[in-house]
């Protein structure tokens, strides 16, 4: 008895994008680099695509199932969340060199 797996077919799989506004092109960089360092844990079953349009984060989720787009996109917003309030903490102030007492 052998068991095959074959590869789902375009029709078996559930896409999402998400566009996430950013106050300026810079953030949605930012952003954009320290999201896309996490892969994906499950690779063969869900794709993403992360890029920056004008001050937009738009990512595009490719999921098997539908279960893993709710769920991938729900990690995801929780990682945009992370992102902007840290931004919004320390974004103006990270980017001032400090200076030096003499």
């Amino acid at each position: 008895m052998s068991a095959s797996a074959s590869a789902p077919s375009d029709s078996q799989w559930h896409t999402i994008t998400i566009r996430i506004p950013f106050a300026s092109e810079k953030h949605a960089n930012i952003a954009k680099q320290v999201i896309d360092v996490d892969r994906e844990l499950q690779p063969e079953v869900v794709k993403r695509t992360l890029a920056v349009e004008g001050n937009e984060l738009v990512a595009t989720f490719t999921t098997l199932t539908v279960r893993l787009a709710r769920l991938t996109s729900n990690a995801f917003l929780e990682n945009v969340d992370l992102v902007v309030r840290t931004i919004g903490e320390f974004g103006e102030d990270a980017e001032r060199v400090p200076s030096s007492t003499r």
